[in-house]
């Protein structure tokens, strides 16, 4: 499986407005907090990049006691996510390794990053040993197996191939961890929509999504060059776009 060098993204990850834009709440955070009455709480963003979901949360949980920790692989997106929290324990390390103690973490949020993990059992059993009985683990990403007609996919078809590669099947999820002993609970939000190839081009073309960095040079060059000619002769040419987010929740019992 190839890796994302996110060295060379990490000043243009947060161009990418989409990221920005679809942070919200955590209301998971918040019905954890409401269904446990602790005097504080300790939270994970494993694999917190560059520090977007972060700086979102812990402004809306102000009144809260938590002990926010931040763990990236990345030195370099973790530079990017020091410059936007303050008081957020940040710590370069693994999910196949956390640095963290045995049953002290009370939540673990995980967005758009499990399917870089190269020993994704490594990271599941880490997961189940650092959360506290009654912990919660959120994974959010996407779930490509329900998505063949991401825009990506269309003009990057190599993007795909790549992607099996790296994805787990989000059924293997559900059952990787009900066999760690936790009770899970699966959604998957999907919708399929025309939209503008004109909206999109500028996404491809700051190479920003990190299968687009995974794919040889030769087929990203030509999936831009289709984009590009498919806008010349249609300024306004619409595409069929599927998209499918996955979220699964894990209380650890």
């Amino acid at each position: 499986m190839k890796e994302t060098n996110y060295s060379i993204i990490a000043d243009k990850y947060d161009k990418n407005q989409y990221r920005n834009q679809e942070v919200k709440k955590d209301y998971d955070l918040e019905e954890y907090i409401n269904q446990h009455n602790n005097g504080s709480y300790n939270v994970l963003d494993l694999s917190c990049g560059t520090g977007l979901y972060l700086a979102k949360q812990v402004p809306l949980f102000s009144n809260v006691n938590i002990v926010w920790n931040g763990l990236d692989a990345s030195k370099d997106m973790l530079k990017k996510a020091s410059e936007k929290v303050n008081n957020v324990n940040l710590v370069h390390g693994y999910a196949e390794n956390i640095p963290f103690e045995t049953n002290t973490l009370d939540y673990i949020s995980n967005n758009y990053a499990f399917h870089h993990y190269e020993n994704k059992d490594s990271a599941l059993d880490e997961i189940a040993r650092v959360l506290k009985n009654d912990g919660v683990y959120k994974l959010h990403n996407i779930a490509i197996q329900k998505m063949p007609e991401w825009w990506v996919y269309k003009y990057f078809p190599s993007a795909y191939e790549e992607d099996l590669k790296r994805f787990w099947d989000d059924e293997f999820i559900y059952q990787e961890l009900l066999k760690r002993g936790f009770k899970v609970s699966k959604r998957i939000e999907y919708r399929k929509e025309e939209i503008l190839v004109a909206d999109y081009i500028q996404y491809a073309q700051n190479r920003d999504i990190s299968v687009l960095t995974l794919i040889s040079d030769t087929d990203y060059e030509y999936g831009l060059e289709k984009m590009e000619e498919d806008l010349r002769l249609d300024p306004l040419k619409e595409i069929t776009n599927d998209f499918a987010e996955l979220f699964i929740i894990s209380k650890k019992i």
